[in-house]
């Protein structure tokens, strides 16, 4: 969270972990003032990886199948980024009220070191989370910023990262009372396991968790929670515990096999659209409802509210589940499911290193490299769709890539891959231009353009595979050795170690040997940029209707 920083050691891995599932000690975890509280919502950013990848194994082995699709969990991903962002330029809203209500109007001060205030947060903090989220299923603008988390059709760890940019901005409303008499750094760290504890419930490879079940919130009660079905809607809006759905009467067991996502589904990967398509239907629905109450009603009523209707609907017209639905998937050939996954990777290096030197940055820095990390998800997120303008779209993004790395407001911090991946997104250009303009499949009829089109297409492609291999050659062999790897300053400290300048021996003797190490080390890009230029000359793709004729 913004504007929290790790105390003096920082987390040990076994604390990181404790945090993740919500038993650190009291001892450990609470802190005098809050500029001593770690932030550990960023630090936990590698226990993600580690726990999806471990998703994907456990999926793998026990159901023979992977816990989600690729695009609908870079969709999710793509969202939690964008939901992170504004922490790059604002501080968090959650804490910014609660400080300036803890500072003028707190009543009280509980001791930050007692347990007791430790546990009291626990309870506090918990509490709040479940009448804004069962305000956000209720209150139908609450719904356009929560809906974003229950757009998607899978349920895995991705999913829990599917948030909105803009419920931060009514959330904050339901943790005020606290500021009466609770100090803001025991807060910030509840505040944070809370979101933590939430992470881990997002899956169906644990089936049940026996008594804890009484108590926790865990992966089968938050199943039902994102599900579709009829008797889902509405239900187990807990955080860490369950015990407020059980006392004020929200709360069901998983029964029937759950169908997830939204009761209709959105059928998008385009992150604004995720973000923002129920806004849009509040503000067409507004304008179409005729009566000054009843416009009222349409915002702050139920999602499922209409005139002579209840506050939240009929039941009667939630869509039937039949469970044969079928989720939004349009196939992808595999070299853009490839190109997809390896530039968001890519992106997803900016961005952690935004928020790792975003003190350090200037204003200009900072808004430029927000703007190319949401310019490169919308370009993804138009080629999982296959949109008719993903083509030219990702010509711009290719192109602001270059000049902004050429001008230094992007920076490649793999050193050895810098030359490597700016080759690759500038020949990556041409690439999409001949996409653009289309081949001739995708007429399925004799098309003189396109038949010129696709010989060009071809020929570039040829010329295309000599010239990235002559790059990367003549780059490991002959140039630009202030990129070599670590590697080659190890090496360089060895030669001087022997003695190898006092023997006539140059230090640059030893550049052959790394730069053939870089040849190999890069070797594995250069394969995967050929399997794509061949593909893309081999490979139908009639799901891009961009024929100009």
């Amino acid at each position: 969270m913004d504007g929290l920083a790790a105390p003096q050691g920082g987390l040990s891995v076994s604390q990181q972990v404790r945090a993740m599932f919500y038993v650190l000690q009291p001892n450990e975890s609470s802190f005098a003032s809050l500029e001593e509280v770690p932030d550990y919502v960023n630090k936990a950013t590698p226990l993600f990886v580690v726990l999806m990848l471990l998703e994907f194994v456990v999926s793998w082995v026990w159901r023979h199948q992977a816990p989600g699709r690729i695009n609908d969990s870079i969709t999710s991903l793509s969202a939690g980024v964008l939901s992170r962002l504004p922490d790059v330029v604002s501080r968090s809203l959650e804490l910014t009220t609660y400080i300036y209500v803890w500072d003028n109007y707190r009543l009280f001060e509980l001791l930050w070191d007692s347990p007791w205030t430790w546990y009291l947060t626990f309870l506090g903090v918990d509490f709040g989370y479940y009448w804004f989220h069962r305000m956000a299923h209720e209150v139908n603008i609450l719904w356009a910023a929560h809906q974003v988390h229950h757009s998607s059709e899978a349920y895995n760890l991705s999913t829990a990262l599917r948030q909105s940019v803009l419920q931060r901005y009514a959330s904050w409303v339901f943790y005020l009372p606290m500021a009466l008499f609770i100090p803001p750094s025991v807060y910030a760290v509840h505040l944070q396991f809370n979101l933590l504890y939430q992470f881990w419930i997002h899956t169906e490879v644990v089936n049940t968790l026996g008594p804890l079940e009484l108590i926790l919130n865990t992966p089968s009660h938050h199943r039902v929670h994102h599900g579709r079905n009829p008797y889902c809607i509405d239900k187990n809006y807990g955080g860490t515990l369950i015990i407020w759905d059980r006392i004020f009467g929200t709360f069901v067991a998983e029964d029937d096999k759950v169908i997830y996502g939204l009761t209709h589904p959105i059928n998008t990967f385009e992150p604004f659209k995720v973000q923002l398509c129920h806004l849009a239907y509040i503000w067409s629905t507004f304008w179409a409802t005729p009566g000054f109450s009843n416009k009222l009603s349409v915002i702050f009523k139920g999602p499922g509210w209409g005139p002579g209707k209840p506050r939240l609907g009929l039941p009667e017209e939630i869509p039937v589940i039949t469970g044969k639905e079928v989720p939004f998937n349009p196939k992808l050939p595999i070299y853009l499911s490839v190109y997809a996954v390896v530039h968001f990777a890519l992106m997803l290096g900016f961005y952690v290193d935004l928020f790792e030197t975003q003190a350090t940055l200037s204003q200009v820095t900072l808004l430029l490299r927000i703007g190319y990390i949401i310019l490169t998800l919308t370009s993804i997120g138009f080629l999982l769709e296959q949109r008719p303008k993903a083509a030219s779209l990702e010509v711009v993004r290719c192109s602001v890539f270059l000049a902004l790395h050429k001008l230094s407001y992007l920076k490649i911090y793999i050193a050895s891959l810098a030359f490597t991946y700016e080759n690759v997104v500038a020949n990556s250009i041409p690439e999409f231009i001949s996409l653009w303009c289309s081949l001739d499949q995708f007429c399925g009829r004799f098309c003189l353009p396109c038949t010129i089109l696709n010989h060009l297409k071809c020929a570039w492609v040829s010329i295309n595979l000599i010239h990235i291999y002559s790059l990367v050659v003549r780059y490991a062999l002959h140039k630009n050795y202030e990129f070599l790897p670590e590697m080659c300053q190890i090496r360089e400290i060895l030669e001087r170690s022997r003695g190898g300048s006092q023997t006539g021996t140059s230090i640059n003797s030893s550049l052959p040997d790394c730069s053939l190490l870089l040849y190999h080390y890069n070797f594995m890009f250069v394969v995967l940029y050929i399997y794509i230029l061949y593909d893309l000359t081999h490979i139908p793709t009639p799901r891009l209707p961009l024929c100009p004729c």
